[in-house]
């Protein structure tokens, strides 16, 4: 666990790393490796060291990224997950995913570049819930930054379906959208199952959309899992989509 003493946001954030079995190896000290980037860092990070505990699925290095230091974990993530101010969330502060990617580009990127062994051409961004739908922006904003993203359960309704207003834009100016990127969503986060939105329903109208574009360079997988909900689709959702990214070589060995 380290901790990183931001100066774009002006706030510290504990880093924790998992570096895989064989890196210390001297048959390894050569070699690079690709990183798995995770925000909600308590809950991601423990559940993608699990996953990657087997020799067959431990090939990145694993960084989950905490919450702000001295912040509740809800305030910290709503304000850094979303990308746009949206005034109906009274209780909390929106907006900040801006910041908080330049925050990860330039000072989470660089720390971890210079202390390990890292493959940059090989990133991969997860993340559940907000952490989700902010992956669904960066990959519709900077979509170079990662080579994969691994999104479950994203939040695409924030702001009235705000993301659909910017793949359209994105759509617009581009023909191109060279990543590999799974989604899934739980076959329980519905309206007749307690949800506030209709989780899965925004991620079929997605996964549509995209396909529709005939993106060039666009590696797409989505799932809708049976039997899973809001707060148990990320194992599997990671799992799978981990196994996809290997499938395509994006965390193969080199």
């Amino acid at each position: 666990i380290f901790t990183i003493e931001s100066k774009v946001l002006d706030r510290k954030y504990d880093v924790f790393v998992k570096l895989p079995h064989d890196y210390f190896w001297e048959a390894s000290k050569s070699k690079k490796y690709p990183v798995i980037y995770l925000n909600d860092g308590p809950y991601t990070f423990k559940v993608a060291a699990g996953v990657t505990h087997m020799r067959k699925m431990d090939k990145a290095i694993v960084v989950g990224i905490s919450f702000a230091h001295g912040e509740n974990g809800q305030f910290s993530r709503v304000r850094d997950l979303t990308p746009v101010v949206d005034d109906s969330w009274t209780k909390y502060t929106t907006g900040g995913a801006t910041k908080y990617l330049e925050f990860i580009e330039k000072e989470v990127f660089q720390f971890i570049e210079q202390n390990y062994r890292i493959d940059t051409e090989r990133r991969i961004l997860s993340g559940q819930s907000l952490g989700g739908s902010f992956g669904a922006w960066v990959l519709l904003t900077k979509p170079e930054l990662f080579s994969s993203y691994i999104l479950t359960s994203p939040s695409l309704w924030f702001k009235s379906d705000w993301i659909f207003e910017l793949e359209n834009k994105y759509a617009k100016n581009n023909k191109s959208l060279k990543a590999n990127v799974y989604i899934a969503t739980g076959a329980l986060e519905t309206l007749d199952n307690g949800m506030k939105n209709d989780m899965v329903g925004g991620h079929l109208k997605f996964a549509k959309l995209l396909r529709s574009r005939n993106y060039q360079g666009l590696r797409f997988v989505d799932e809708v899992v049976e039997g899973t909900d809001h707060y148990s689709t990320f194992p599997v959702g990671l799992s799978k989509g981990l196994i996809f990214a290997y499938k395509h070589n994006v965390l193969a060995e080199r």
